[in-house]
């Protein structure tokens, strides 16, 4: 057992995953007065970090150079404002996944006021950074994520997931 796995094998995935806390910096305050839309992205992003490492294809994984995750598709919801200074929690809900990619929700919540501020809905892939083109999990990464979909199958489903950019029409 690789020492990826055996760090896997201890860990328990909770209903939803939570990342470390973050919290809003001066510089990523708009003229709007709250956090520019850039750094909602970084934000995930940051947040997607440390579930990558979590799930054994992180950092650690990536520099060894044989693989990496990949972003295919990104939809970002922003539902209310976080200004500087404000408390950062983000959840992550793994809702489907295949030997290649798999398809996630993060939920940025003000850790405070407790209030849903924006989600990230993603589709990433493995890529092997020598070929550069798609290539499966390694087999602890394909059972670390079967484990947490199974954590998180009876999650409910966020009304976010597969929302579709439009002007309805009536």
């Amino acid at each position: 057992m690789s020492q990826t796995e055996a760090q896997q094998s201890e860990v328990a995935f909770t209903v939803p995953l939570e990342a470390p806390l973050q919290r809003v910096l001066p510089e990523w305050i708009d003229y709007n007065g709250h956090m520019n839309i850039a750094y909602y992205s970084m934000v995930f992003d940051k947040a997607l970090d440390w579930f990558s490492d979590l799930l054994g294809c992180g950092w650690d994984y990536t520099k060894l150079g044989q693989g990496s995750l990949f972003a295919l598709e990104s939809h970002i919801v922003y539902a209310r404002e976080v200004k500087k200074g404000d408390p950062l929690r983000v959840t992550f809900q793994l809702l489907d996944h295949d030997p290649k990619r798999m398809h996630y929700i993060e939920q940025l919540y003000h850790a405070e006021e407790g209030y849903l501020a924006a989600t990230s809905e993603q589709m990433s892939m493995h890529v092997d950074l020598i070929t550069r083109r798609s290539s499966p999990w390694p087999a602890d990464v394909q059972d670390a994520l079967a484990r947490l979909h199974a954590a998180h199958a009876g999650m409910p489903r966020p009304p976010q997931v597969g929302r579709l950019i439009g002007i309805p029409r009536k």
